[in-house]
């Protein structure tokens, strides 16, 4: 039996030659295709590393914004996610074996992409060129992504166009921040607006602290910022890893005498909405205590009125009161004696009389602070360690208070002061509710809640 053998045409051939030529160019395209899928798949695909640009032509285009050199670099053909490296010296400290240290002149680098140098300095066209010609919105090549460093730089119309965009509102930074964590500035509230009306979790917390936003504007003294977050749902109550809330946040941050006002504010609020003023952190401090050692009387006054406990001891054993005498040289313009006249009034314990020559040492600067501290008491022994403990300085310059302390060595208290020392001891810890339902004349409500005279008798 004969075999059949096909037969086949020139054209026919050189047909299958081509085909399978382009097989053979398919196969890599395919497979290349298929391992990036099945890459994908797994989670270890990721794009091409962009390529890094140092140079100086593109960098002050970028850091100028200068629109039409921006338009004229990044055209076709140019890479949208290039990244840019600037190179500046700096001064480090630089630890070997043989030396303890020394300083030396090295280059730090720092990685960004065009997108953070015009989404931080507010160059909006020119960042919408970059997106229109399509570089990617979430990269972060040195920790941060565009959105936070537009918000953290508050630029809240760079901060919307990215959102308009599809930047990733959750995106965590290297420290674990999301962009509503870095708004800490008065002039990130519209970024802040922006952020929720595109989906920012406002009870969001970061990876290193657990801080919710609520927790970083109670912090920074943002009363705007913890009004929005309040309105939008903000967990009031909520404690990052030290314990704290946002009221407790918000208490113990360092205050200078120009912040005390927006910190009182942010107090308000929190009090306002509901916040729990008995928390503490992992230290026993209550918000109270922390009030006390930031000098804020304001704040003070409003925690006492909430019921805050004014003889809760921390785990180091002070209460209220010795935190705010610890400070009052440094606190002076903060009228600590506000602090101390109104502890007093609403129960808190005396400092013992054989402390109170140290008192008078650390607190000299402040006499109407003495003031309110010795019309606690009915009787004192003044020795002459009292006199010693007083700087001549500050002794000159605040002669006559301090006269009419030291003439309590030879005269006992006027029957004046016994009346109202007997009146505060049958009403005490109830004064501040009590003394203003007993329809008083002013000048003996406010003595008898320690008014200042600028000198005892």
């Amino acid at each position: 039996m004969s075999r059949w053998t096909p037969k086949f045409s020139s054209n026919s051939l050189g047909s299958l030659d081509r085909e399978r030529a382009q097989m053979r160019q398919a196969v890599p395209v395919i497979s290349g295709y298929l391992l990036r899928k099945e890459a994908r798949e797994r989670g270890t695909y990721s794009r091409p590393t962009p390529m890094v640009c140092k140079d100086l032509v593109v960098q002050n285009a970028l850091y100028t914004g200068n629109l039409e050199a921006v338009k004229e670099i990044f055209s076709r053909g140019f890479p949208n996610d290039v990244i840019i490296q600037p190179q500046g010296g700096a001064m480090r400290w630089i630890a070997n074996g043989k030396v303890r240290g020394l300083w030396s002149l090295t280059y730090e680098q720092e990685l960004t992409t065009p997108l953070h140098i015009t989404a931080g300095r507010g160059f909006t066209e020119c960042l919408r060129h970059l997106l229109l010609r399509g570089a990617r919105v979430d990269l972060a090549p040195g920790g941060n992504t565009a959105l936070h460093e537009a918000c953290e730089e508050c630029q809240p119309e760079c901060a919307k166009l990215l959102l308009q965009y599809g930047a990733d509102v959750s995106a965590k930074n290297e420290d674990g921040q999301m962009p509503l964590h870095v708004c800490t500035e008065r002039e990130s509230l519209e970024c802040a607006k922006h952020l929720i009306a595109f989906g920012a979790v406002v009870n969001s917390q970061t990876l290193d602290e657990n801080d919710t936003p609520l927790h970083v504007a109670a912090r920074h003294g943002l009363p705007e910022h913890v009004d929005l977050y309040l309105r939008h749902g903000a967990a009031l109550n909520l404690q990052n890893d030290d314990g704290h809330t946002a009221l407790n946040a918000a208490c113990s941050h360092p205050q200078d005498s120009r912040s005390l006002e927006r910190y009182a504010r942010v107090c308000h609020l929190l009090m306002d909405a509901g916040a729990d003023v008995h928390i503490s952190d992992a230290d026993k401090q209550t918000p109270l205590h922390m009030a006390c050692k930031n000098a804020n009387p304001e704040v003070v006054d409003m925690l006492l009125k909430q019921g805050a406990l004014v003889n809760q001891m921390d785990y180091g054993g002070d209460a209220p009161l010795h935190n705010i005498l610890k400070v009052v040289a440094y606190k002076i313009d903060h009228e600590p004696e506000r602090i101390v006249q109104a502890l007093l009034n609403y129960g808190s314990i005396r400092v013992w009389p054989g402390a109170l020559p140290k008192v008078l040492k650390y607190c000299s600067t402040s006499p109407r602070t003495i003031e309110a501290l010795i019309n606690a008491y009915d009787r004192l022994r003044i020795t002459d360690a009292w006199v010693e403990a007083i700087p001549p300085e500050i002794l000159q310059k605040h002669q006559e208070f301090f006269e009419s302390l030291f003439a309590l060595r030879k005269t006992p208290r006027s029957l004046q002061h016994l009346a109202r020392h007997r009146l505060r001891s049958f009403l005490e810890g109830r004064l501040h509710t009590v003394v203003p339902k007993l329809g008083l004349p002013t000048f003996l409500r406010n003595y008898l809640m320690l008014a200042f005279r600028d000198y005892v008798h």
